[in-house]
């Protein structure tokens, strides 16, 4: 068999997030900039975010970021305009939890704004017609 000469395997390669426990400057957005929470993530590398501003939009996750840093539902990004086309955005940055926190204490975000839960479709909030009652007559017949 042939020596092994590399440093290790694929969870050698996952182990690689130890910097994130430090604490990292807070990021204000410039122009270009807008602050955005995920609506949903559509695979390959895209997400459909609301910005802060009113506009929803088809954001693109980049390269650096790509199964680096894990965006789910609900995050808080920023993300960089594109001057050609408004309705698409590229995910520049995702902040942390507390960072979100942060970004609300100092007004950036509107006061609206839900943090740390997952997005709630419209549809979903009626749940109580979801479940079945039945009578005793009911389970007789059967």
């Amino acid at each position: 068999m042939p020596k092994n000469k590399g440093k290790g395997g694929k969870n050698r390669k996952r182990g690689k997030n130890e910097a994130d426990d430090e604490k990292r400057e807070l990021v204000f957005k410039e122009d270009g900039q807008e602050y955005a929470q995920v609506l949903r993530m559509l695979g390959n590398g895209r997400c459909e975010a609301m910005c802060m501003d009113g506009t929803k939009r088809l954001c693109h996750i980049r390269g650096k970021m790509h199964k680096k840093v894990w965006i789910a539902a609900g995050d808080i990004i920023l993300v960089g305009l594109r001057d050609y086309q408004d309705d698409k955005a590229d995910v520049i940055l995702k902040y942390m939890p507390d960072e979100a926190r942060l970004l609300k204490a100092y007004g950036e975000l509107p006061e609206n704004t839900r943090l740390n839960e997952g997005i709630v479709d419209e549809e979903d909030e009626g749940g109580a017609d979801d479940y079945i009652e039945f009578e005793d007559e009911d389970i007789d017949k059967i």
